[in-house]
């Protein structure tokens, strides 16, 4: 069933590409986008989001192509950390793939960059937070265009310390993404002055959190730090406010707390303070353009993950542009896409030595049921990209 999955995105792919992307009938070179999302399973919204994105983007810049016809060659990941070998090799060696997006499970991404890292293409990650990525697994020919799971964190840490928090508990998911994220949030709020008195660590993807909740209340800490996404971030916050802990013991995280999650999690979210590199009420003309496009195009509001994949169509459009169409020399499509200023939707964004953006976080307050910016949490922020030899 995965096989004919894959092959039915693949020819939905090519046959979308060549009808809606070709700028010229006379197309003078096909430039290859494989895109490894998922497209099933629980994180099968946040593929089609992603996908969403990168093709409005070129279907934004399709003057800027220079006459080629871009292909799609979509391979369904199913968010399956095992699976990234066979279809990374795939795109590489089958497809001859000249760039390659995705994925969204960090998980997948370290196993995707195994195969394709040093190789000949050109690897953009849209939404894994991975350190590895960016750090011990760090390439030339490897970009990121979301975020590192410390750089989402980290700046709670010293709003915490700032808010005159001492003592925390922290809770997540025991898994990589979650266990670096605490991390992150203790690194910065110990290094202010604060205690963490608990750390949890869930079994993932258990849901049931009441008995946690309940040893919180019994530690009576000053703020709790937690890391859940989907439908942990939404039963969560469910349970944290049933168990009335919402308005005694604040609640804080990392984004994804409540990210996608507002209508689910309903009046449980509101007052939820948490740091991210985008919120949907950005003031910026870039913001406010792309919104209304992919409202447009799509028929529904963009999010986070939109975003970052439109981020990764605009480097493979400005590497076209420049090079007028000229990607086969991936030395220049490195220093190119190294050295640009992406004028994103979270606002511009450059790159550090390890390809990973450097860019503003956000604090946001859960008010009326919408994430409200309420400052830059830390503004320019640079990966530390532990490991990273490059």
């Amino acid at each position: 069933m995965a096989n004919k999955n894959n092959l039915r995105h693949l020819m939905f792919g090519l046959a979308g590409s060549a009808l809606l992307l070709t700028p010229q009938a006379y197309a003078n070179e096909t430039i290859k986008i494989g895109v490894m999302l998922p497209f099933s399973g629980a994180y099968a919204a946040l593929g089609s989001d992603g996908r969403n994105g990168l093709r409005l983007a070129l279907k934004e810049h399709r003057e800027r192509l220079h006459g080629s016809n871009i292909e799609f060659i979509e391979m369904d990941t199913e968010a399956r950390p095992e699976r990234a070998p066979e279809i990374s090799s795939a795109l590489l060696n089958r497809h001859k793939a000249d760039f390659i997006v995705g994925p969204v499970h960090s998980g997948v991404a370290n196993g995707m960059l195994r195969t394709l890292r040093n190789r000949d293409t050109i690897m953009i990650v849209p939404n894994a937070g991975s350190a590895e990525v960016t750090g011990a697994l760090c390439a030339p020919n490897v970009f990121r265009t979301s975020f590192s799971s410390w750089q989402t964190s980290y700046p709670m840490g010293q709003v915490a310390a700032d808010k005159g928090y001492k003592r925390v508990v922290t809770i997540t998911w025991n898994y990589g993404m979650g266990r670096e994220s605490v991390d992150a949030f203790e690194e910065s709020f110990t290094a202010a002055g604060g205690e963490i008195i608990r750390k949890m660590l869930v079994p993932f993807p258990r849901t049931d959190f009441q008995s946690y909740i309940s040893e919180i209340a019994s530690l009576q800490p000053d703020a709790v730090f937690v890391f859940f996404a989907g439908s942990g971030a939404v039963q969560f916050a469910l349970d944290y406010d049933a168990l009335g802990l919402r308005e005694r013991i604040p609640l804080i995280g990392s984004g994804f707390l409540t990210e996608g999650t507002l209508g689910a999690q309903g009046k449980a979210a509101e007052g939820l303070v948490t740091t991210l590199h985008y919120a949907d009420e950005l003031d910026n003309p870039n913001n406010v353009k792309f919104r209304e496009l992919y409202k447009s195009e799509y028929n529904r509001d963009a999010d986070l993950y939109a975003v970052q994949g439109y981020d990764a169509g605009l480097m493979i459009v400005e590497a076209i542009d420049q090079l007028q169409g000229k990607v086969k020399d991936r030395q220049a499509v490195i220093e190119v896409m190294r050295n640009m200023t992406v004028p994103s939707p979270r606002g511009d964004f450059t790159f550090s030595k390890a390809h990973n953006p450097i860019q503003n976080v956000y604090l946001r307050e859960v008010k009326d049921g919408v994430n409200r910016v309420i400052d830059v949490a830390m503004p320019a922020l640079e990966d530390p990209a532990r490991g990273c030899n490059m």
